[in-house]
């Protein structure tokens, strides 16, 4: 049930940190069952372009076309993880969940001042996202997608709703 509302977590997150994604462009890494979802949400927001990557090819193809069903005016890469030109990275790999694993992207590739996220629970701030704010981009964690996550599961439902922050603090965990 957590990958339905992955989307609206990640973008709300981004949203909330001051990301307009309106005329950018975007790259998904990994499009599996965390990165479909955020795409999707991602390209219901006004995007450009979103560049989508995985692994698994089958993953990526897949994705694209329900996002040209849905989204038709947002122009689609696929292929390549190379971040350049991009307004927007997202790791929604499992990279970064254990030590010395690699980094999604080549990090020399983004552009400082780029919105990177990563959705690794694990760490807060995993090398990948230490790497991009040394950079001087503005970073995501992954538990800002679960904190934004559980208000849009709670309104849903029905069941009300909290801020992130009214999370955290109860949760106990650094804003």
């Amino acid at each position: 049930m957590a990958e339905q509302f992955d989307g609206a977590g990640f973008v709300r997150g981004a949203l909330r940190k001051g990301f307009d994604p309106h005329g950018k462009r975007a790259l998904v890494v990994g499009n599996g069952s965390v990165g479909s979802p955020i795409a999707a949400s991602l390209a219901g927001l006004g995007l450009a372009g979103i560049g989508l990557f995985d692994p698994d090819t089958g993953a990526s193809e897949t994705l694209a076309q329900r996002i040209s069903a849905h989204y038709p005016d947002v122009q689609i890469a696929m292929g390549s993880k190379d971040p350049e030109g991009y307004d927007l990275i997202v790791n929604a790999t499992p990279l970064g969940m254990k030590d010395g694993d690699p980094v999604p992207v080549d990090i020399d590739r983004i552009t400082p001042g780029s919105y990177v996220g990563d959705v690794v629970l694990k760490a807060g701030m995993t090398p990948f996202l230490q790497a991009a704010k040394q950079k001087g981009c503005t970073v995501q964690v992954g538990s800002d997608m679960l904190f934004e996550m559980i208000p849009a599961y709670l309104e849903f439902f029905g069941f009300g709703t909290a801020t992130a922050e009214e999370l955290r603090t109860t949760a106990q965990l650094p804003l």
